[in-house]
């Protein structure tokens, strides 16, 4: 199994995946966006299924999100 998290390219239309992302939280409340989102990763997280590479993916998310305050 590869441990190491991907961070080439890897989504054929990052427009389409924007829209779609965009869409799915078109007209919630902000607590229900929040609730999709952490259902996203949820179920994001079983389908990837190794730790180490969940772990790389938090790492570098909250890096990014501290990085960006």
């Amino acid at each position: 199994m590869n441990t190491a998290l991907n961070l080439k390219q890897n989504l054929d239309d990052y427009d389409d995946f924007y829209d779609m992302l965009t869409e799915s939280h078109h007209d919630l409340t902000e607590a229900q966006s929040k609730m999709l989102d952490a259902q996203m990763v949820l179920l994001l997280a079983n389908h990837i299924g190794d730790l180490a590479v969940l772990r790389q993916a938090f790492a570098l998310a909250r890096v990014t999100v501290e990085a960006s305050s």
